[in-house]
């Protein structure tokens, strides 16, 4: 079983990493889940990736007080209503917009009641 939870974590520090690069695609989620993996595989990855100079911070403000930074918050809320726009301007069909609507007004309302 360790064998799995290291490939998923190695998989998601790869997403994570290439979120770096893309703006849609998220890093630090991917890096969290990889924490979770790591703790169920590897202690050397996973004490690597909570004290990584880089993503550290964001682990350790959510495992110690489920914290997500302002600048994260802002970031977040604006690429997400990005992708509602692009879907708007793509002229997807009343019910799917509604779905997509109800879904990203959801991690928003989650997102926005973290403390920063």
């Amino acid at each position: 079983m360790r064998v799995i939870w290291l490939i998923c974590g190695l998989l998601a520090v790869a997403l994570g990493l290439i979120g770096v690069v893309l703006p849609l695609l998220p890093t630090v989620p991917f890096m969290l889940l990889a924490v979770f993996c790591f703790a169920r595989s590897s202690e050397r990855l996973h004490d690597w990736l909570v004290h990584h100079p880089r993503f550290g911070p964001a682990i350790r403000d959510w495992q110690v007080r489920g914290a997500v930074s302002l600048k994260a918050k802002r970031l977040a809320t604006v690429t997400v209503g990005g992708v509602f726009l692009l879907s708007v301007l793509m002229g997807l069909r009343p019910m799917l917009l509604l779905i997509q609507g109800a879904t990203l007004c959801c991690v928003m309302l989650f997102l926005w009641t973290r403390p920063s």
